[in-house]
């Protein structure tokens, strides 16, 4: 059976929230997924080796540069793109009706779909939860999933000298926004107090954003530079089988919190700026959430009142 769901949504956190919609409909069906994302997803890059996804059909369409699926001669190449797969069924979490006539250009048999005309306050998870329930009576589901091959793992072990009697952390220094960014400084003050603790490695993922860069080079021109490897010149690809050797990972919103609990790795998430749902919808994730707040989401503005030592103490916790 060849099964279609539709993710249109735009980054890595959103594509891996529903990762467990797509893993529910793999156990219903005893059929991996094929997935129809955007190039910003990245999903490429790290669902490729993922067991029940199946083909990742990229949607290339952002209403800016008049790409191949863009506008209505794009819709006539997007059906004719997904004619030539013959699904089965499609499942799209969204409520577009371009996307609910396309599916039914495209001669697909059996059409699943969240109510047209209703976008306004979509819940990320809520909403799909209750999609799965009223269509297929689905009401269980598994934590984020993404997997990657042992002997990928192995080799990164062996080529970045990842010492097993080390405690081992990724830090996702990066961020899609610059209020997500946690300054350098609060990163500095918990690792020096860390290595007091404990021997410790720290692997440091970022973008080549000018800002991220800032933060990184803050952190490699400290004394803490010999305990730090940069992954910035890397792959998220390349990168994924050094977060799967990894004690834990601390990360600021952005895709590397979603990928390293996604990997099974033990995760705190600072949420400076963004809805906390982004940083604790798995149990693998434990969020920590600006002094002085009860909540966070857009416009808290808090990646200045992130505490070093609540984040310290979390982590003793966890590799404790």
């Amino acid at each position: 059976m060849k099964i279609l769901a539709v993710q249109n949504r735009m980054g890595i956190g959103d594509t891996v929230i529903f990762l467990p919609f797509i893993k529910a409909l793999y156990k219903k069906y005893n059929s991996p997924i094929s997935l129809l994302v955007k190039e910003s997803s990245k999903a490429n890059q790290y669902l490729s080796e993922t067991e029940y996804v199946d083909k990742i059909i990229i949607l290339e369409r952002d209403q800016k540069n008049n790409n191949r699926h863009d506008g209505f001669l794009g819709s006539y190449n997007l059906i004719k793109d997904l004619r030539a797969y013959k699904f089965d069924k499609i499942f799209i979490f969204n409520s577009s009706l371009r996307f609910n006539l396309i599916a039914k250009f495209s001669n697909i048999p059996e059409i699943f779909q969240y109510p047209l005309f209703n976008k306004s306050k979509q819940h990320i998870v809520d909403t799909p939860k209750k999609f799965m329930k009223d269509k297929l009576n689905i009401d269980f589901f598994d934590d984020p999933e993404i997997h990657v091959d042992s002997k990928l793992v192995t080799n990164a072990s062996k080529k970045f000298l990842i010492d097993k009697e080390k405690t081992n952390i990724l830090l996702g220094i990066g961020g899609s926004g610059p209020t997500k960014r946690v300054p350098a400084n609060i990163f500095l003050k918990f690792m020096s107090e860390l290595i007091k603790k404990k021997k410790c490695k720290f692997f440091l993922a970022t973008g080549k954003n000018i800002d991220e860069q800032k933060i990184l080079n803050e952190i490699l021109s400290s004394e803490l530079e010999k305990f730090c490897i940069p992954l910035d010149n890397l792959s998220i690809k390349e990168i994924l089988p050094i977060i799967k050797n990894c004690n834990i990972s601390i990360c600021n919103d952005t895709g590397f919190s979603h990928l390293s609990a996604a990997l099974g790795i033990e995760t705190i998430t600072l949420m400076a700026d963004t809805p906390l749902i982004y940083g604790n919808y798995s149990s693998k994730m434990t969020p920590i959430i600006p002094d002085g707040e009860i909540d966070v989401s857009h416009n808290t503005l808090g990646k200045d009142r992130i505490n070093p030592g609540k984040i310290l103490k979390k982590i003793i916790e966890i590799i404790n």
